[in-house]
């Protein structure tokens, strides 16, 4: 008897990363702000959805949101219940774990400005980094650490690792 072979999986794409939050209009506000576009609301609950989390019966509320190039997305999710444990929005950069979301973005401080009127404060300050970006840190809608970044020339950072290789 011969086993079957088992073709090797392969990464297709990252589809979406998640992001619990206390009120999903305000995070879909800011996030919209930012220039991510509300794909789609709704509610998952049951026994069904604790399978795939771990958490027994839950009900979430969750609004998908994509960037503008429609290859990635954000989940935002409102537990309902099971209530939330813990809270880690104002955990330093350096804490272990989720560490933030980095947007590239086409005017840096006219963004600011606009994020003010939600709230969003700036960590440190905007900086330069070589001739490729302008870069800042801020924390968004309920304390979320998101990252911006201006990109400055034709050089990306991917490119400027790979070609210091």
């Amino acid at each position: 008897m011969t086993a079957k072979r088992i073709a090797k999986s392969k990464l297709m794409e990252m589809h979406n990363i998640g992001i619990v939050v206390e009120s999903l209009d305000n995070a879909i506000a800011f996030f919209s702000e930012i220039g991510l576009t509300l794909e789609g609301r709704m509610m998952v609950e049951g026994e069904w959805a604790g399978r795939v989390t771990g958490l027994g019966n839950q009900q979430v509320e969750i609004a998908m949101m994509v960037t503008p190039d429609g290859h990635a997305r954000l989940e935002l999710s409102r537990f309902i219940t099971p209530e939330a444990i813990t809270d880690h929005r104002t955990a330093p950069v350096n804490s272990l774990g989720y560490l933030r979301i980095m947007f590239r973005v086409d005017n840096l401080d006219e963004l600011l400005v606009r994020l003010e009127k939600h709230d969003a404060k700036m960590v440190g300050e905007v900086v330069q980094f070589g001739e490729m970006y302008r870069l800042c840190y801020i924390r968004g809608t309920e304390g979320i650490l998101i990252g911006l970044a201006e990109q400055l020339g034709n050089e990306t950072a991917s490119e400027m690792l790979e070609n210091k290789r």
